[in-house]
């Protein structure tokens, strides 16, 4: 399989990664608007870099660049596609539509890896708007590499990532803003488990951080809770209102993946 693999940063070296080692004929090129990274990400996964005017034809064109480019990279490239074309920018109703306005004819599947590439294998959000043999071997392959496919809309998925994107991390980034330094043997369980997800979260690109805050709400409601909680700081029964509709949520939440894990179907329905 010849897969162009447009930006080569995290997840674009992720994705061609993936297809370089699980398939035996993966002819693997990468394209980014720095030559030195794409080299880089092919030396990585064994493949071949090519500069992004390139006008060579692949079976697949998978674009992997931040979301705010997604629409222009899929235009310009996907005359460079034959039969799929992919995305993993993160945002997903965006860039379907734009795939389906570009490329009517050919498969088209967007994928969202809910991890970073030193995490995987992990869960990864799928919408096969047209699907096709070219991308099931591209699904079959994350799935052999040990990843769990889940199937969504372009909907339920930017709507999800309001709460697990943008607002998680927002609720993360202001726990490290306010806290203050403790004296070591001061702390409890939640503060070290907060400050270890709070370190997890500004160790990496804030770039990325900000382009999912200006891309999904999330945060003002992080914000709105928050105000909340500190209006109701002196008076026990509105801040014990407060404490068990967080409860209610909680648990309301945990029934629903009770609910959704049991309707499942496993190996043993199937046969």
């Amino acid at each position: 399989m010849k897969l162009l693999v447009v930006g080569a940063g995290e997840m674009g070296r992720w994705v061609g990664g993936v297809v370089a080692a699980e398939l035996d004929d993966a002819d693997v090129a990468f394209a980014d608007t720095d030559p030195e990274v794409a080299e880089a990400a092919a030396d990585a996964v064994g493949g071949r870099a090519v500069p992004l005017s390139t006008d060579e034809s692949f079976e697949a064109v998978c674009v992997a660049v931040p979301m705010s480019a997604a629409g222009e990279a899929i235009e310009r490239h996907a005359p460079n596609a034959e039969r799929a074309l992919l995305d993993v920018t993160g945002r997903m109703a965006d860039p379907v539509a734009a795939m389906g306005e570009v490329a009517p004819d050919r498969e088209r599947v967007s994928l969202h890896p809910l991890f970073a590439a030193s995490n995987a294998p992990g869960n990864v959000a799928v919408v096969a708007d047209e699907s096709g043999p070219v991308t099931e071997r591209i699904l079959d392959a994350l799935a052999t590499a040990g990843n769990r496919l889940v199937e969504t809309t372009p909907d339920e998925h930017d709507s999800a990532m309001e709460t697990v994107q943008a607002g998680t991390h927002a609720a993360v980034l202001s726990f490290a803003l306010a806290a203050e330094e403790v004296p070591e043997g001061l702390t409890t369980p939640i503060f070290e488990d907060l400050s270890a997800v709070a370190e997890q979260v500004t160790g990496n690109a804030p770039a990325v951080y900000a382009e999912i805050q200006a891309t999904f709400d999330g945060a003002d409601r992080v914000a709105q809770a928050a105000a909340r909680l500190a209006d109701a700081a002196g008076d026990g029964d509105e801040f014990a209102q407060l404490y068990r509709e967080a409860s209610e949520e909680r648990q309301n939440a945990a029934d629903e993946d009770a609910n959704a894990s049991e309707a499942t179907p496993t190996e043993a329905d199937d046969s």
